[in-house]
């Protein structure tokens, strides 16, 4: 956790990184829940569920793109590894020169369509999702979507 203090002179605390299930969301709620007056924006990469436990009311949605796993085109791929190597979520593995994506592990970050030196994997398709804004007490909420 850090803290800083933004232009409009209020702390900011951000609650990021770690393991799944260690809690990270419970402690941001309980903090948004605890101050005089909050923003909560919920940026996790897996499932914003902040909401659920804020359970805010005028909720806004509005409609979004996001990335989904990327496509291999095996022809193209080379299994020259910079792909496998680049992606720190194990999420691509290279088996007798062909390269496989787990899809239900990947973050959907982009990266290995980066390192992808011989132009192999593309970032083609979109799902649609939505993100929302609502209110909740003293907390201004906003759920991104989830990957």
């Amino acid at each position: 956790m850090g803290s800083v203090v933004m232009a409009d002179h209020r702390p900011t605390i951000a609650v990021l990184s770690g393991k799944g299930g260690t809690g990270k969301t419970f402690v941001a709620v309980n903090l948004a829940a605890a101050a005089r007056s909050a923003y909560y924006i919920d940026c996790d990469v897996e499932e914003p569920n902040g909401h659920l436990f804020l359970r805010p009311k005028n909720v806004v949605s509005q409609p979004v793109e996001v990335l989904i796993p990327p496509l291999v085109d095996q022809n193209l791929c080379t299994a020259c590894r910079s792909c496998v190597e680049f992606c720190k979520f194990n999420a691509l593995a290279l088996i007798l020169d062909r390269l496989l994506v787990f899809e239900e592990i990947c973050h959907s970050c982009g990266g290995c369509v980066l390192a992808c030196l011989s132009g192999g994997i593309k970032r083609t398709q979109k799902k649609k999702s939505a993100s929302f804004n609502g209110g909740a007490k003293r907390i201004t909420l906003r759920c991104l979507p989830a990957f």
